[in-house]
Parts: structure tokens; C-alpha cells; sequence
């Protein structure tokens, strides 16, 4: 974008030629166009346009904007973006979310969404010359919130349709958001909506289940029971529910709410009752008896008609001694023919293709061999899922040896689908909440770099303000202290952004994590608090890894206030350890990684522990067991997201009141490991003259990192694409002695391509990686070649020009 705005006829334009730009104009521009964040800068009254490679892309098909009005490009939406830029000439910042405009940027009129700041630009004197728009557009978080709000419609309407009872319940005091017809069968007809369930329900007191909500928002951990009793203010005395009480989150993981589900069970609890007592009753009774005594066959076909289940007895010769009618129909409707007592099953069975009839051979010889037992049968899926539920008993004399068998079955498919129906429902809405979470997570991101730009750029004008105006230069440090920590947190926020996506570029080096431990068991001791306990166990001669150091520090840093708040209130014992572990097979498929050696990083705590429902899904985004306010969700998920981006795993061993341990699993480096180097000192550490090829597509960088090379001592060759960099290695290639290349470049060649090919010509020529972002292949996910190395953008210049320095040392 630098060279098309040295190309671009500015002469044209009210804007006048680049050497006749006003310092605020120019300073303004040089920041816009080293910013990666979509930026434009409209100038004058008329609101002439200069932006940045970032900010190109929402124009799609429009005219070349370049030095064009505001009115012109977007003149769609000229009536609306009116008001806000005659207020930024006016000397007011606007913030806006989310902003509707009906644009035309492929040729027809489109829905459009954005995030953007219009802030004004002063110049010298204090007078206001233009604004300048940092801008995002959000119509894709936009559209997903909506289906996300179709979801959450679509989720309640499934809701109500479900066979099984539903509440959503808000806030500590469990206030009802939305309860189904099926809810409202069970509690009773009654307003519900608005009110707590102590108000809704007073007949609960007393019964447990108001503490059981307090203990399931206080905790954070599910409870599910079966066949609870509870009496409600209906006519029909008390009745039993099948229930779930599981926990609901906002958008920081935090606990909202609670989800109530769960079935009316007391019919089925009759029918099973009575079942039970069937065949209790058919234990009593004698094979003498049952062949021999009418009246004892007529008490037997009462005994099974006494439930819907469907009951058929045998003896050993596969006759039957009694059937009731649920399943003398059943049989009807699958062979055609109703059997009946003195009937043969075999002879039924026979009817069956082959593999069907030996399978259910196979269960009655089971029986009838003595064996008494329950499985289910489930096969379909959705609205057409079927589950049967068979229970085979053996049926004894009166002197214990057994003269046939019975067989009870349940068609349960109603409850199966009800039940999978409630799970698949649950998990939609805690989907929902995630996406949720990534919403306002993404529409943050704007808001931030916005207040940090405007810090970085106000310093810059201010800077330059006092230099035109001959303030001494010591009086102006402070200026460039505050837009270097605009910087920092800029690229703190950016490294945490990639972290939870699992994309940030690693800076793996040889490490020895024991040393890394010890360096920070001050910072860790402050972090934990006195009433934690720190042990440290660091085994002699532990395997260094290649790891990005700092990057590790943070997860054992993130590990240890986890287990500090697992142990509040009244602290307890932390551990470290480090070990030296070799991985064989049956290790290796447990943990799902190649067999090998591996360091073992492990933090142990002597806290609540984790429930077993919540193992699972402890690395999941945004899922966290922490109290309200107390946790993101974010932290195990970047751990886990580091170490496997590292080649190794994470190992977790827990169990409620026992405390947690973390094993962290670290390739070993076959190696020496290196001390990690602290921050390089200014002044900038002196070259020795050597040739350094640098590659960038950004010009205003190239230019800025050669400036430092070279008055560093180098002599620096630049391109600005792949293909010209390998172009001025073939012409130098006998003095280039370090190739510098910025991974994501223009012309179809990444970086790490060029270095592979730069390396052919020049076998082991060190390479040095810098980036502000990459996909993990772009650079060998972590694994690179000896000789090669990365920075992550920003960096302070001095740490480039020391990196350098080392890299031609050890080369």
C-alpha cells in the first residue's frame, strides 16, 4: 500500500502533493500505515480518503477510493455517516458497535455491520484537519448472534415440545425464565414466570430441593437423580420425578442460572412395582404346579396380566408355561401369530431370518443354562430411535433347581429419546452461550486497539508538536514512554487473542525447566498468597525440552493461581516437580502421543478436586467450575493449547475433595540447553559489518528495521516479496550471512518457503522468522530446523539488533 500512495496522483486532489503535506498529515499517515487494524483517514473539510492495506478490503468492488470525499465512495450511506463526521470535525470522538449501513460493494445493495471510532485529528496549532476511522467490520458476528438468537428460539420451541418437564432459572434467587406445558402438568397450573421458585413452589419447603438449587448455583457441579419423591399442591399425593439440575453460564463463564429437567416417573415406578411383585410371585411357584394344577395356571396368567410389561415363561423344553397379552401381541405383530401356553418358542423363533434367530437362541440358552440378567436393545435414531429394555429370570422349584425361565420386557424408546432429546438440548444451549461469549469477546477487540491507536497516535502528535516547537528533548521522554506501553499491551492483548485460538507463533528454544521453576518461585510465592504452602521437587538432572520459555512460564504460572483459588479459603499444599519420563507403548496410547522420552512438569494441589462430569470438558473454551466473577474459562484452555501446539500433552488426575494434579508431557531435547537471555540493553548492540538480507511487505517497516540493522553495523540488503529476496541472494549470495524474512508475504511464497529455498543456494544459512501472526505449518509448527528462529511482532528494536548479533556469533 506504501508504494501506491508514493504512485497515486495526489497533485489531483485537494490533499496536494505528498512533499507539500502538513506534519500533521504526515505523521497521521505514517501511523495509519504501520498499523495492521483496518484504519482510514479522511482529510478537510471534504473528507478526502488515504487508508491502510487493513482497511482496503471492505471497499469490494468500489471505485478507487484513494483521494476521493467520504460522500462519494460510501455515497449509500452518506446520510447516515453525515451527522458522525461533522461531529468529528467538530472535535467529538465517536464509538459505535455493531452500526447498520445498506452498502453496494459488489454490485448490489447488502446488509453490512461495524465496529468503528471516528476520532478527530488536530494539527500544531490545536485546530482540528480531519478524522481518522478505526474500523472492523462485524457483519459475520453479527449474523451469527442472530442465528444464535434463531438457535435460542428454536431451542425453547424444542423445549416446550418435549415430552420431559423444563425450567430455566436465573440468578441466586432461582427466578423462573421459561417452564413447558410439561412443567406445568406436574407443579401445577400457576404463574410461574417472573417469580423465584420459593414463591412459585412454598410446598417445597422443607423438602430439600430449594437447598439442592442453592448448593448447584453455589458449586457449579450438576446434580441428577432418580425417583425423588416430592409432594406439590395437587390432588393426587405425592409423585416421583427422574431430575436434573445443571448449571447455566454468561458470556465470562460465570454462573447465571440454573436448568431444571426431568420426567414425571411415578407411573412407571407403579408399573415396575407391580412388575417386581409378578415376578416375586412367579419365584413361589413350582414347575409341579405350573403343569399340573389348573387353578395355579389360571393364578399364573393373572399374575402377568397384573402390568403392560410384556412377561413369557418357559420351561426347558422351550414351552410356554405362561404369556400375558402385551406380549402375546407383540408376537402377533412381528411373526403374524399369537401364541399361546403349550406353545413352542423354537417353533415362533424358527420364523426369524438365520442370524436373528441364533442371536435370540443364544439369550434363552443363557437363561435357561442359569443365568439371570439385563440388557437393552437400542437401534434407530432421532423420532425413530428404539429401545427395549429385557430382563431374563430363572424360575426355580421348590427345592432350588430350575425348571425354566421368564423373560419381562419394557419398550423404554419413549424415555430414551425424551432423555436423549434433554441431553442434546442442554448441550445446544451451552453451545449458545459459547457463541455468545466469542461474540462479545471479537466485539471487544475494536474498542481496545481503538483506545490503544489513539495513545500511540496522540503520543506520536504530541511528540511532534514539541519538536516543532523546540522543547528540549528530555522533557519529551515521557511522550515516548506512554506509546511504547500502548504498544506493549497491544501486543499483550494480540498474544492473548492467538493463545485461545491456538495460533500464537512459538519461540521454541532448548530449555531447562528446572531452572525455569526455580526463576520463578518468588514471582510464584507472591501469586499464591501465605496461606499457600509452596513445595518444589525439581529432579537432578532433568531432560531440557525445546520449549518457548516464556510461554511455558505462563501456563505454570496459570496452573498455580488455579490451584490457589481451589484451595481458598484456608490455602493448602502446592507442589512442583519436575521428572525425567520415558513413554512406552501402553503409556504413549493412554496419553494419545509417540513413544519417547518426555519431561514431566507436574503442579499438584491439595484442593476441592474436580468432579467427574466436569473432567471432560476442563479444556474447553469459556467452561469453568470457579465461582461467579472468578474465572474466564480461557486459562486450561491456552495451557492445553500451548502444550499440544508443543508436541506434548497434558495429564489430569483428580478427584472431588482430593486435590488436582497437572502433568504437563514435554518432548525431551536431545541437547544442551541455553540461559535465557534477558532484554537487551540500549545502546544497540554493534554488528560487525556482516550482510543481512531483510524481506517485508510493509515498506514503512522495512525501512524503520534497516535503518536499525544498519546503524547497528550491518549492511542490509531489502526486498519486499519472496521472489525479489531470493533474487538479491543469488546476486550476494556469497557475503549474505542472515536472512531476516517476515512469514506471511505476498507473490504466492510464504516465509518459511523462502528460507527453504535460500537454503538450497546457501546450505545452514541462519534464519530469522518475524511476525505478527502465522499459521503453525508457515513456520513447522514449532519444529524448525537448527539454525532457524523466530520473533514475534512487536519487539524492541534492541532485542532484534541483539538477535542478530547472536545468530552471526553462532554461526
Amino acid at each position: 500500500m506504501g508504494a501506491r500512495l508514493r504512485e497515486f496522483d495526489w497533485q489531483s486532489t485537494p490533499l496536494g502533493p505528498i512533499a507539500g503535506w502538513s506534519p500533521a498529515l504526515r505523521i497521521t499517515v505514517e501511523q495509519m500505515m504501520a498499523s495492521a487494524f483496518p484504519t482510514c483517514l479522511f482529510w478537510g473539510p471534504d473528507f478526502i480518503a488515504v487508508y491502510n492495506d487493513g482497511y482496503k478490503p471492505m471497499l469490494g468492488r468500489k471505485p478507487e477510493a484513494l483521494g476521493q470525499p467520504l460522500r462519494v465512495t460510501w455515497a449509500e450511506a452518506w446520510d447516515g455517516l453525515r451527522p458522525i463526521a461533522e461531529k468529528a470535525l467538530a472535535g467529538q470522538a465517536t464509538f459505535i458497535e455493531d452500526h447498520h449501513l445498506l452498502l453496494n460493494r459488489h454490485g448490489s445493495l447488502e446488509d453490512a455491520w461495524f465496529t468503528f471510532s471516528y476520532s478527530p485529528v488536530f494539527d500544531e496549532h490545536g485546530h482540528v484537519v480531519g478524522m481518522i476511522d478505526t474500523v472492523m467490520e462485524t457483519t459475520a458476528k453479527v449474523l451469527a448472534q442472530r442465528e444464535s438468537t434463531r438457535q435460542h428460539q428454536r431451542q425453547r420451541a424444542t423445549l416446550e415440545q418435549m415430552p420431559g418437564f423444563v425450567a430455566l432459572l436465573s440468578g441466586p434467587e432461582h427466578r423462573y425464565e421459561f417452564v413447558n406445558d410439561a412443567y406445568r402438568d406436574v407443579a401445577g397450573h400457576r404463574d410461574f414466570i417472573g417469580r423465584t421458585v420459593r414463591e412459585a413452589l412454598p410446598e417445597l419447603t422443607e423438602q430439600g430441593y430449594f437447598e439442592l438449587l442453592d448448593r448447584v448455583y453455589a458449586t457449579g457441579l450438576p446434580m441428577n437423580a432418580a425417583a425423588l419423591p416430592i409432594r406439590l399442591d395437587r390432588e393426587d399425593g405425592e409423585r416421583f420425578i427422574d431430575l436434573l439440575f445443571a448449571p447455566t453460564r454468561d458470556a465470562q463463564g460465570a454462573i447465571q442460572g440454573i436448568f431444571v429437567g426431568g420426567y414425571d416417573v411415578t407411573e412407571r415406578l407403579r408399573a415396575e412395582n407391580a412388575l417386581r411383585d409378578a415376578q416375586e410371585r412367579l419365584h413361589t411357584m413350582t414347575q409341579e404346579a405350573l403343569a399340573e394344577r389348573t387353578a395355579e395356571r389360571d393364578t399364573l396368567a393373572r399374575i402377568v396380566e397384573t402390568t403392560d410389561a410384556q412377561i413369557q415363561v418357559v420351561d426347558a423344553d422351550y414351552r410356554f408355561l405362561a404369556i400375558n397379552s402385551s406380549c402375546a401381541r407383540a408376537y402377533a405383530r412381528i411373526f403374524g401369530v399369537s401364541p399361546a401356553v403349550g406353545d413352542s418358542l423354537l417353533d415362533l423363533l424358527a420364523r426369524l431370518p438365520e442370524a436373528e434367530r441364533d442371536a435370540a437362541l443364544a439369550l434363552w440358552r443363557r437363561a435357561l443354562a442359569g443365568e439371570s440378567f439385563k440388557l437393552v436393545h437400542d437401534w434407530g435414531e432421532g423420532a425413530l430411535r428404539t429401545a427395549f429394555e429385557m430382563n431374563f429370570e430363572v424360575l426355580r422349584a421348590a427345592d432350588g433347581t430350575q425348571t425354566g425361565a421368564f423373560l419381562t420386557g419394557n419398550d423404554i424408546s419413549d424415555r430414551v429419546r425424551s432423555e436423549a432429546a434433554l441431553a442434546a438440548t442442554l448441550e445446544a444451549l451451552r453451545h449458545a452461550q459459547k457463541m455468545e461469549a466469542v461474540g462479545q469477546l471479537t466485539g471487544g477487540i475494536a474498542h481496545d486497539f481503538n483506545n490503544l491507536l489513539m495513545a500511540i497516535g496522540g503520543s506520536l502528535q504530541t511528540l511532534q508538536v514539541h519538536l516543532d516547537r523546540g522543547v528540549p528533548p528530555g522533557a519529551l521522554r515521557r511522550y515516548v514512554e506512554m506509546g511504547e506501553s500502548a504498544v506493549q499491551r497491544a501486543a499483550s492483548l494480540t498474544h492473548r487473542l492467538l493463545a485461545f485460538s491456538r495460533r500464537q507463533t512459538l519461540d521454541p528454544r532448548p530449555t531447562d525447566v528446572n531452572a525455569l521453576v526455580h526463576g520463578m518461585h518468588e514471582l510464584i510465592l507472591r501469586s499464591v498468597g501465605p496461606d499457600v504452602q509452596l513445595c518444589i521437587d525439581a529432579a537432578p538432572g532433568a531432560w531440557p525440552t525445546r520449549i518457548d520459555a516464556p510461554q511455558l512460564e505462563n501456563a505454570l504460572l496459570n496452573l498455580c493461581i488455579n490451584a490457589r483459588d481451589a484451595m481458598t479459603p484456608g490455602g493448602g499444599r502446592l507442589s512442583i516437580a519436575t521428572a525425567s519420563i520415558e513413554v512406552r507403548l501402553h503409556e504413549a496410547q493412554r496419553l494419545a502421543l509417540p513413544e519417547g522420552d518426555y519431561v514431566r512438569l507436574s503442579v499438584a494441589d491439595t484442593g476441592s478436586g474436580i468432579a467427574p462430569d466436569d473432567m471432560s470438558r476442563i479444556f474447553e473454551p469459556f467452561y469453568t467450575t470457579k465461582p461467579q466473577g472468578q474465572g474466564t474459562g480461557l486459562g486450561l484452555s491456552m495451557v492445553y493449547g500451548f502444550v499440544q501446539q508443543s508436541g506434548g500433552q497434558v495429564d489430569v488426575l483428580s478427584a472431588p475433595g482430593e486435590g488436582t494434579t497437572m502433568h504437563l508431557y514435554l518432548p525431551r531435547h536431545h541437547g544442551a540447553a541455553v540461559a535465557g537471555a534477558s532484554l537487551p540493553p540500549l545502546p544497540l548492540p554493534s554488528g560487525g559489518g556482516q550482510t543481512v538480507l531483510l524481506i517485508d511487505d510493509e515498506e514503512m517497516l522495512r525501512v524503520m528495521l534497516a535503518d536499525v540493522l544498519e546503524e547497528a553495523g550491518y549492511r542490509v540488503l531489502t526486498a519486499r516479496d519472496g521472489t525479489e529476496g531470493l533474487q538479491r541472494l543469488q546476486d550476494e549470495r556469497q557475503r549474505v550471512g542472515l536472512l531476516i524474512t517476515d512469514v506471511g508475504l505476498p507473490g504466492g511464497m510464504n516465509g518459511r518457503q523462502v528460507a527453504d529455498a535460500a537454503r538450497r543456494h546457501l546450505p545452514g544459512l541462519p534464519v530469522l522468522f518475524i511476525t505478527g501472526y502465522a499459521e503453525n505449518a508457515a513456520v513447522g509448527n514449532g519444529l524448525m530446523e537448527p539454525g532457524m528462529e523466530v520473533m514475534t511482532k512487536p519487539f524492541p528494536v534492541a532485542a532484534l539488533a541483539a538477535r542478530v548479533q547472536g545468530m552471526l556469533t553462532a554461526g
